[in-house]
């Protein structure tokens, strides 16, 4: 029998009229019957509601927040921050905690490690007396908590450092050499399933610190990974590779780091951008230094062999007092701040949503829990 010259194209004929209504009138009592069942909007078309622009927290740092491409940390998300030891990590996690308590709002840290600094978080800019601080004993009751707080819809943003400290129960109350095959990988896939949900409905940002490993026996490829399975790579919407790039020195005083952000998944905007900053002992990230490195990218401050000029007035000889000048004067630091964001803004209002991660970035465990053996 001959095809129809549409049906050789593959092409889908039109549904008649009368079919149509029939289908309607079908749906919406689908649609009233799942309204009865589950509550209001529990299914609703997407022209019901206006699209909102995503709510975001600053990172603190303008390089971090651009390449970011929404200007800053989405609210409702889970984001991971991992990378080397003494790259930065927490640093990150304590400048986001840092600008939404300048905005108002209320923050955790749940301090698996047990390693917080509460003066240094201090110094960052951390309200540390109004900060909720757990130091749990298990991975289990570490989570617990974390849940809890998220459900009461009351911060906005909760820090866990670090996922490989989540040492499950099994583990704390067995003996030393016990194996353990595959229950933190297990304990965060039930995690991450149950915080998702609520994460989202409570416009919480969820940060997870993690570390890394390396995978035993790897002859190509990259053989980086991170503890913890793979369910936190899934369930992040934004994960930030945080690697020391140099050492900065003054004279022959060490005073802090290079450090570059590689944004290797982004939900909310493009991925694959890589922000550069600078990390000052007993300071963290130099908002300064941040400004005048794009202010020079973009011709708002002009670099002339080693002087920096503003609107032809010379600013400072060299990249520290140039950087000095900008903490000793707010108001042309804020005026230079406002010019690079708005130089940027056209850029990031165009950008398109992406759902792609790097490829070969940390490579992915053998099995489906990610189990680290």
């Amino acid at each position: 029998m001959a095809k129809s010259k549409n049906s050789s194209k593959g092409s889908v004929q039109s549904v008649p009229r009368e079919q149509q209504v029939e289908r309607q009138k079908a749906l919406e009592a689908a649609m009233v019957q799942i309204q009865k069942q589950f509550g209001q909007g529990a299914v609703m078309r997407m022209g019901d509601q206006a699209i909102a622009e995503i709510e975001t927290i600053s990172t603190g740092a303008i390089t971090i927040d651009l390449a970011l491409g929404v200007g800053g940390v989405p609210r409702g998300r889970i984001i991971e921050i991992y990378g080397p030891e003494s790259s930065g990590k927490t640093t990150v996690a304590l400048h986001i905690v840092a600008e939404a308590q300048k905005a108002g709002g209320t923050c955790a840290f749940i301090d698996a490690e047990h390693a917080l600094d509460a003066v240094y978080a201090g110094k960052i800019g951390v309200d540390v007396d109004n900060l909720l601080l757990s130091q749990p004993d298990t991975g289990e009751q570490a989570l617990e908590i974390t849940e809890t707080l998220v459900r009461s819809g009351c911060l906005d943003v909760i820090v866990i450092d670090s996922v490989a400290a989540l040492v499950p129960r099994a583990e704390i109350e067995g003996e030393m050499g016990d194996s353990h095959v595959g229950l933190q990988a297990r304990l965060m896939s039930q995690a991450l399933r149950k915080l998702t949900g609520i994460v989202s409905k409570s416009s919480t940002v969820c940060i997870f610190i993690n570390q890394l490993r390396e995978k035993v026996g790897v002859l190509y490829g990259n053989p980086e990974t991170t503890p913890g399975g793979r369910a936190l790579k899934f369930y992040s919407s934004v994960r930030l590779d945080v690697r020391k790039t140099e050492t900065l020195r003054n004279g022959t005083e060490v005073i802090g780091n290079r450090t570059r952000v590689k944004v290797v998944k982004n939900k909310v905007a493009p991925p694959f951008k890589e922000a550069e900053f600078d990390i000052l002992y007993g300071q963290g990230i130099s908002k300064e230094s941040c400004i005048l490195d794009l202010a020079v990218d973009n011709n708002i401050i002009e670099k002339s062999g080693s002087w920096f000029a503003y609107k032809g007035q010379k600013i400072g000889q060299g990249k520290d007092n140039a950087r000095q000048f900008l903490v000793d004067n707010p108001d042309i630091r804020d005026e230079v701040d406002s010019l690079i964001r708005d130089s940027y803004k056209p850029a990031i209002l165009d950008e398109a949503i992406d759902d792609t991660e790097v490829p070969n970035s940390i490579d992915e465990d053998d099995d489906i829990l990610g189990i680290d053996m």
